[in-house]
């Protein structure tokens, strides 16, 4: 069966899904998006998703295409007839089609796509493994906080990373910290046993999967700290991990060529993926999404 797509207001075949050449999010990267993993069924973090997607409209006075509740009902429209149980939901909203002008356009309404793709279950082997990053100069905007589309610093880091046969990019700043990944959050585990993620600022995208671990992490009683680390810090750590919709929790065990602790995931990675795990197919999400407001 052949995989659907909302474009504006139609269910299509993906196939035969297009946008206006004007619009703005193909002309200027004039958008926001979200992605929303499926875990057996389920959307995860469904509502910081919705408060993160409305934050980022905000910030780029992009109008709602629709209220929240109409937009899931889309959102779970698709997820239904593409029949993901297992996956991806992809949601993107431009400021709509108008001739080409940088100023923002009159009346021009917000355009939605939404599509969806399946993959396989959360396999804990599979994120245990182990990967390697690489570190490279944080060549964004000064506005990594919204969730644009306009992605090609990401898209040359994470190409530098494949082409040093690494998983990630860690982006450093100018003041030699580690800000994210060019698609996930960046963690460590000092050799004193500190979990360390970056605080949240305009620096980083505060993801859905690194607030789903935090709490998590706080229910199990785990401590933590939210500061910048650097990336001598990070290659001498005892562990290190990444999160993202897509990657969940997944062990990196080496930083820029070299292993780290024993060059195999660690405990306390592992124990948060446990938690991470458990805490998604019990309560679907973080439910502390106020981040935002």
């Amino acid at each position: 069966m052949s995989r659907i797509a909302y474009v504006n207001g139609q269910y299509v075949p993906h196939s035969q899904a297009a946008v206006h050449i004007e619009d703005r999010g193909y002309q200027f990267s004039d958008g926001v998006y979200e992605v929303f993993a499926v875990n057996h069924g389920r959307l995860v973090g469904e509502q910081g998703h919705l408060d993160r997607l409305g934050h980022s409209l905000k910030e780029l006075r992009i109008a709602w295409p629709m209220d929240r509740r109409a937009m899931m009902v889309v959102v779970h429209e698709v997820q239904r007839r593409n029949h993901v149980r297992d996956g991806l939901i992809y949601l993107q909203v431009t400021r709509g089609v108008a001739p080409r002008d940088h100023p923002f356009p009159e009346d021009a309404e917000s355009a939605l796509v939404v599509t969806a793709r399946k993959t396989p279950p959360l396999d804990k082997a599979a994120l245990t493994k182990g990967v390697e990053v690489i570190t490279i100069p944080d060549i964004r905007w000064q506005r990594c906080d919204i969730k644009s589309i306009a992605l090609l610093p990401n898209v040359l880091g994470k190409q530098q990373a494949r082409d040093a046969g690494a998983f990630e990019a860690w982006q450093v700043d100018a003041d030699g910290m580690i800000t994210e990944g060019t698609s996930t959050n960046a963690w460590i585990v000092t050799q004193d046993g500190e979990l360390i993620t970056r605080d949240t600022s305009r620096a980083i995208l505060n993801g859905i999967t690194r607030l789903a671990v935090l709490e998590a992490a706080t229910e199990a009683g785990l401590s933590f700290t939210e500061r910048a680390f650097s990336a001598d810090e990070a290659e001498a750590a005892r562990e290190a991990f990444i999160t993202s919709s897509t990657s969940h929790v997944k062990a990196v065990t080496r930083i820029n060529g070299k292993s780290l602790g024993n060059g195999h995931v660690g405990e306390l990675t592992s124990r948060l993926l446990d938690l991470y795990m458990d805490f998604v197919d019990t309560r679907g999400g973080p439910e502390k999404t106020d981040t935002w407001n």
